[in-house]
């Protein structure tokens, strides 16, 4: 008889989840990134392929820092993390 597979850690089940949001969020920083350069490219149309590049990497690595530590913030509250050090807190307290 075949035995049913384990379950997932937690830990492994944050990791499964954080990479599934950064990709998806990547895919967003790409659009965004694509409308910033045609948005650019169609207010001066005489603009050196620097600034549109510049423009791509600014905005899609700016998107994608800012999404990757909001999605960290919330896998640290539904993890439990958050939990512990406010407890620590609470201790510490006189």
């Amino acid at each position: 008889m075949p035995e049913p597979d384990p379950a997932p850690t937690p830990g492994s089940s944050a990791i499964l989840r954080f990479r599934r949001m950064m990709i998806r969020m990547a895919v967003v920083s790409l659009i965004t990134a694509i409308v910033a350069v045609a948005i650019v490219a169609a207010g001066d149309p005489g603009l050196h392929i620097h600034m549109l590049i510049a423009t791509a990497l600014g905005v899609f690595f700016t998107v994608l820092l800012g999404t990757g530590l909001m999605s960290l913030v919330f896998l640290s509250n539904s993890s439990g993390h958050d939990d512990k050090a406010a407890q620590s807190r609470k201790e510490d307290r006189p």
